[in-house]
């Protein structure tokens, strides 16, 4: 009698515990989104299949590589919490590798004992690119209501084609050596350059979106666009400069990444659109405007490039990787409409 008694308590002290776990991961789902679990299973598969995974010189690495998906994934961010989205940011790399190579290298002529100052004027001509293709989309989506999508795609095609117009599909050279050597390569304090204009963009995107009105307003727009209207958001500029940053840190990445590879490359960026809306959706921004944060946003991102990089270290194949990173994207996505639901509902 005893011991049928201590059974039954027994099963009745493992459901209550199984049903607390249960209902605390569910809590953490939730909160913050798929990231803690997809990171955990990452870490733990990769782990057993290579022996190098996590050494330090790896991760190390892939904290480097991660440099250029974070920054686009920052302003990726942006713009989803709004409830858009933009599949310009490769372009938007693209035409700042090119449109600042190509001008290095004309000012790099005039001015070949001033090579700062070529650097600069090259880097600000990046820029001007970036600042084009986000005030392109940020007028269509925010003055003339276009979806975003047709107007993201709509200029991803016209800047490609620009980028290509201007090169003729050939890679730029002959930039200054001291861009690439600092920029690319350099480390100040020790830390890589690239690395330490993350750490700088994250603390300012950090502080815009938690600390300023301007974060306040784009987490009301797309929470709500008519109340936030209502509430005297200027609604229309709050969308035009979502998509204007958007373009500048995507251009920011692009200035890195032409710094790295030492030319201006029309193909820069080719999948970081994909890539970036997957690492925003894994870090739990809502694909339906008003949810997310930036720490979370940038743990996605290395995320992305963590999968990636043990992928490359299992060998397993190119074609193989672009199916399972779309696996993700669409179990990501269904996830986060079914959190989406559970935060709706408990409200």
């Amino acid at each position: 009698m005893n011991t049928n008694l201590q059974n039954t308590t027994s099963k009745k002290a493992s459901a209550y515990s199984f049903s607390s776990l249960s209902d605390g991961l569910l809590r953490i789902f939730i909160k913050v989104g798929v990231l803690p679990f997809f990171l955990v299973g990452a870490l733990v598969i990769f782990s057993v299949l290579s022996s190098h995974f996590l050494s330090f010189q790896n991760l190390t690495n892939v904290a480097r590589q991660s440099v250029y998906l974070v920054l686009v994934s920052l302003g990726q961010m942006i713009v989803l919490i709004t409830g858009g989205f933009d599949l310009s940011v490769g372009t938007a790399i693209a035409l700042t590798s090119v449109v600042s190579a190509t001008a290095m290298v004309a000012f790099a002529g005039m001015f070949p004992d001033l090579v700062w100052v070529v650097i600069l004027l090259g880097i600000l001509s990046g820029f001007g690119a970036a600042v084009l293709i986000g005030s392109l989309n940020g007028l269509g989506v925010a003055q003339f209501g276009v979806s975003p999508f047709i107007m993201t795609l709509g200029v991803q095609s016209v800047g490609a084609g620009i980028a290509l117009f201007i090169t003729g599909g050939v890679p730029v050279s002959g930039m200054p050596y001291e861009f690439g050597n600092f920029f690319g390569f350099g480390r100040v304090f020790g830390v890589p350059v690239p690395v330490l204009v993350a750490i700088v963009s994250i603390a300012v995107m950090w502080l815009v979106m938690n600390r300023t009105k301007f974060g306040a307003h784009i987490y009301a727009v797309g929470g709500n666009i008519r109340a936030a209207h209502l509430s005297g958001v200027d609604t229309k500029r709050t969308l035009f400069l979502s998509y204007l940053v958007c373009a500048l840190l995507a251009s920011l990445a692009g200035i890195l990444l032409t710094a790295r590879v030492e030319s201006g490359e029309t193909n820069l960026g080719g999948t970081i659109a994909l890539e970036s809306i997957a690492a925003c959706v894994i870090a739990g921004v809502s694909l339906r405007g008003g949810i997310g944060r930036v720490e979370n946003v940038v743990l996605g991102g290395f995320f992305i490039v963590l999968v990636q990089n043990g992928m490359n270290l299992t060998q397993v194949g190119s074609y193989m990787q672009m199916i399972l990173l779309g696996s993700l994207l669409i179990l990501a996505v269904i996830l986060d409409q079914y959190r989406y639901r559970r935060i709706v509902g408990e409200q």
